[in-house]
């Protein structure tokens, strides 16, 4: 795989560095010389110092031959730019940006970034459930139809404790795809048996999250 990666802070830095390590081809763009310099040593001939907006740097880091390009600098309009050239101009099948504005992830969406990463909707989620619940765990937002993967904990108070599955009423556009229990993943059926310390972890309409939640794993105010 041949991964571009436009923006050469924390995040791409580290984000090269790996992809590098797992064996992938993997090119860095970095407009600023002074944070080029700065990862140069350890990135070595893996950092291309140029404005990954511009049609040249693009052309100059082979975007034509790119499985995917990840827009991960610390502009939402820059990232955005980014991606709709590599998507638009050089027709690159995967585009990725990073949003740091919670509120633009439709807008990309719109736009035809396949997939948004936002750091501060995570943790912003991270802290509502926390203080909710402390059980509902995030695994990844699919921006495609709006959906959200996550993984729950069953309450010993939770109504769905000790009930079969398909008596769980559940709230539209749900799926429970697979139960953890103890050391084993389980694919469930509607006859099986639910049971307290489980953990669930479905596909859901973002919208549905909280009714969700009180069915699986009810708010310790409640």
């Amino acid at each position: 795989m041949y991964a571009i990666i436009a923006g050469g802070g924390r995040v791409g830095y580290y984000l090269a560095k790996t992809l590098a390590a797992e064996g992938h081809e993997v090119l860095l763009i970095e407009k600023c010389s002074t944070v080029s310099n700065e990862v140069r040593p350890v990135l070595g001939d893996i950092i291309l110092e140029g404005d990954a907006c511009e049609t040249r740097t693009m052309e100059i880091a082979g975007v034509n031959r790119a499985d995917v390009v990840a827009a991960v600098t610390g502009e939402d309009d820059d990232n955005l730019v980014i991606c709709q050239l590599a998507k638009q101009r050089f027709g690159v099948k995967r585009t990725i940006a990073r949003v740091n504005n919670p509120q633009n992830e439709e807008l990309f969406a719109r736009l035809g970034i396949d997939q948004t990463v936002s750091s501060t909707k995570i943790i912003y989620n991270l802290i509502e459930q926390e203080m909710e619940t402390g059980l509902v765990v995030p695994l990844s937002t699919l921006r495609r139809g709006n959906l959200e993967l996550v993984e729950v904990t069953v309450t010993p108070i939770s109504p769905s404790a000790n009930h079969k599955l398909a008596d769980i009423n559940l709230p539209e556009q749900c799926l429970i795809i697979t139960v953890l229990r103890g050391e084993r993943a389980i694919i469930p059926n509607g006859d099986m048996v639910i049971e307290p310390h489980d953990s669930l972890v479905a596909i859901l309409d973002v919208r549905r999250e909280k009714e969700f939640r009180e069915v699986i794993a009810p708010s310790r105010r409640s």
